[in-house]
């Protein structure tokens, strides 16, 4: 009786359309899939908890995504209503989800809905796959690069996006936008919105902790590689989390400077970042939202920039932005935006991306318009 009642919970989520990833699927993403675990063999030993995740991920997607929706990390969109006033915007928006979310959830289709009718403009969520499915399945199993050259293609693929758009993302759908703008940014992001956004890396995942009443297969996997094998170059050409994890006692460490892909982003390996800063000027105005009781992020004012200190863990205050590596030299052009008076701050008292619909709306009016 419990097993029918899960098979209909999970039907009645997951429409029949999206059920079946094969027929509407990614072969090229089931193929990646495929690699890893072979790939994967050699540390089998070592990771037999995300060596399983993979192959269910071929073998029983549908489950696998259920599982990654309910976990601890996820964060979901909350609904959203329709706004209480309209203004104008001449330019588009596109929209980026956070782990365990989908552009094909209520939540998301209606906070998109709800910042175009704001601002009385196109607005459109980009998901990183064509179903609800896998969109889910690649916010943990998709590298941040590829992310960002799948939210590329669909920018590109979209002509109402061409001549420029607004973005705001949530939680991690953040570094997807700030990776596409350091990468791409053609056509260029106008105004960016990050809300609660995981720009700085984790030094952590609280919600894993051995405390939380539900850990899940998530906080499993990443309980098994985020140690020693954090980044090891397999790990990190897997997991989506592994890429901005960033570890503060090995942050001058070989395998993080090699391997890590944060490190490349924020400009901690010494390779040429020119073409990024160059990239990364294009854009006009940046918006970095911190929730100020946001227990997801940690720490939580890595959302503004800031860091742990080299003394951690001794020491768990944070370091503020304008202390930072990456902002004293200028690794991939923020402090270049904060003299150009292009970086604005804002801040909500809540959870994480538990901001309110006239939160919102304010930010949207004020920095898109």
């Amino acid at each position: 009786l419990l097993l029918m009642l899960m098979m209909q919970a999970t039907a009645a989520y997951f429409p029949t359309d999206l059920l079946d990833s094969r027929s509407h699927g990614q072969p090229p993403f089931e193929s990646f899939l495929t690699s890893a675990i072979k790939e994967l063999e050699g540390l089998a030993s070592s990771t037999p908890k995300l060596h399983a995740l993979l192959s269910r991920a071929v073998s029983d997607p549908v489950t696998l995504a259920s599982e990654i929706r309910s976990s601890p990390l996820a964060a979901l969109a909350s609904l959203f209503g329709n706004p209480t006033a309209v203004a104008n915007s001449s330019y588009p928006i596109a929209v980026a989800h956070g782990m365990g979310d989908s552009c094909f959830n209520p939540g998301m289709k209606s906070i998109t809905k709800f910042a175009g009718t704001a601002l009385n403009t196109y607005s459109v969520c980009l998901p990183t796959a064509d179903n609800l499915i896998m969109d889910t399945i690649k916010g943990f199993l998709h590298t941040m690069d590829a992310s960002v050259d799948d939210f590329a293609k669909r920018v590109r693929a979209d002509p109402k996006l061409a001549n420029g758009f607004n973005a705001f993302g949530l939680s991690q759908g953040n570094n997807i936008i700030r990776g596409y703008i350091a990468k791409y940014n053609d056509p260029p992001v106008r105004s960016f919105l990050s809300i609660c956004g995981i720009n700085a890396g984790v030094a952590a995942f609280p919600h894993c902790s051995p405390k939380t009443p539900v850990v899940g297969i998530v906080c499993e996997v990443l309980t098994e590689v985020l140690g020693d094998l954090a980044y090891n170059p397999l790990v990190q050409s897997i997991l989506f989390q592994a890429n901005y994890f960033r570890d503060p006692t090995k942050t001058n460490s070989t395998p993080y400077l090699r391997h890590s892909e944060l490190a490349k982003w924020n400009g901690e390996t010494g390779e040429d970042m020119s073409a990024h800063k160059a990239n990364w000027a294009k854009t006009q105005r940046f918006v970095w939202v911190m929730g100020t009781e946001d227990t997801m992020v940690w720490p939580r004012e890595g959302e503004h920039w800031a860091a742990p200190t080299d003394k951690y863990p001794k020491d768990l205050s944070a370091l503020p932005m304008k202390q930072t590596r990456w902002y004293t030299e200028d690794t991939f052009g923020l402090r270049t935006a904060e003299e150009a008076g292009k970086n604005f701050f804002e801040t909500f008292k809540g959870e994480h991306i538990r901001f309110t619909e006239a939160e919102l709306q304010q930010w949207l009016v004020k920095h898109f318009v």
